[in-house]
């Protein structure tokens, strides 16, 4: 627990007190599913170890007073006078509260000190931790209850509409919702959550290639776009009510690149329901062998991989205890993600890295993770 006595002992010196709460909210990594999530699909995110901590203390008026070791800045402002100002991290503290407020959440004010350990910018959700986290800091201080499936949705609105990133619900909803030992699959369309356990004696390996994403935003943006034109072509509100049968009989209409843009997003749904399927078995080989297949359809029909990431995924799959590996994330850069024997987790790791290193003279980093608990509240008055 090394963050959690970070974030005490960095409130103590602050503030000459001890914290009433200490609060967490995990990053996550996607085991399979990918762009499916804006095409009303199917994925299965598991909440990561790696989380964002916040050690606060309730204040007697309407205002938050928030330090962040990570960027050694302070963040001041009154809730009830919430504006934007120059952007960063403050404005997700901001847009957490107007969501909430626009909801009927009556708040209290609090300060504290944050830090955490989601690498900014790779893919794993920092922005959605940091949103969850401080989302439980005014459930604990306000004294309302916590209702993680409408916390994930609120979280969501203040990312779209006051920081103005377009994501999904994907990310909000598994640091909420996820559970030790689990991923979550959800439905994108009806927000239905289902626990699935990890296969026995597996670990998931998270691999920073790192590279950052440079055409994510036009590309993305090209991709939706795409998939929206294929559901009209098919008659349908997204492509998730496509069937494999009913494409392979009527996608020869479609021109090539949307054809394989479609294509992509309909076995993915696919692969997503069997990965479940085969969780539920216990059967890490097939939730291997479906990891492999996603990552091939993302590479030659969604077209969003990169050489560093297949490089990444090749070094993972010439390891003997790697049962499956695949590129995680919108692409074009950041993490490639595998299912590995637990016991031979380590030295699956440095055996990557070294690979990795050879072949691409980038240094990358790897967080091994077992699947964890979603946003709670880690230290309370006694």
């Amino acid at each position: 627990m090394e963050m959690l006595s970070r974030v005490m002992e960095a409130f103590r010196q602050r503030f000459g007190t001890p914290p009433w709460y200490v609060v967490r909210a995990p990053g996550r990594v996607n085991l399979i599913g990918e762009h499916t999530d804006y095409n009303d699909g199917f994925v299965l995110p598991m909440a990561i170890e790696r989380a964002v901590w916040i050690a606060l203390s309730p204040l007697a008026g309407p205002h938050v007073c928030a330090y962040s070791l990570d960027f050694n800045d302070v963040a001041e402002f009154a809730l009830g006078d919430l504006c934007h100002t120059a952007g960063g991290w403050a404005e997700y503290l901001k847009g957490v509260a107007w969501a909430l407020q626009e909801a009927g959440y009556p708040l209290c004010g609090w300060r504290g000190v944050l830090s955490g350990d989601v690498p900014v910018g790779a893919g794993l959700s920092s922005s959605a931790a940091l949103e969850m986290a401080v989302a439980r800091a005014f459930a604990a201080v306000s004294g309302w209850d916590w209702k993680p499936k409408e916390m994930a949705l609120l979280c969501q609105r203040a990312e779209n509409q006051w920081v103005g990133v377009n994501c999904g619900i994907m990310d909000q909803m598994i640091s909420a919702c996820g559970k030790v030992g689990h991923a979550l699959l959800i439905d994108c369309r009806s927000l239905e959550g289902t626990l699935v356990p990890l296969p026995p004696a597996t670990a998931v390996v998270i691999m920073d290639t790192a590279t950052r994403r440079g055409l994510a935003d036009s590309a993305y943006n090209e991709r939706r776009a795409q998939c929206e034109a294929a559901a009209r072509y098919f008659g349908v509100r997204a492509l998730r009510d496509v069937t494999l049968k009913e494409f392979a009989r009527k996608a020869d209409g479609l021109d090539a690149v949307t054809r394989r843009r479609a294509r992509h997003v309909i076995t993915e749904n696919a692969r997503t329901l069997e990965a479940c399927e085969a969780m539920q078995r216990g059967d890490a080989a097939q939730l291997g062998a479906l990891m492999q297949a996603s990552h091939i359809s993302l590479r030659e029909d969604f077209e969003v991989s990169s050489f560093e990431l297949d490089v990444m995924v090749e070094c993972a799959l010439a390891q003997p205890t790697c049962y499956g590996a695949r590129m995680t994330g919108a692409g074009f850069g950041g993490c490639a993600v595998a299912l590995v024997q637990a016991e031979e987790a380590q030295e699956f790791a440095a055996q990557v890295v070294a690979a990795y290193q050879a072949r691409t003279r980038r240094i990358p980093a790897v967080y091994i993770s077992q699947a964890a608990d979603g946003a709670d509240v880690v230290v309370m008055p006694a």
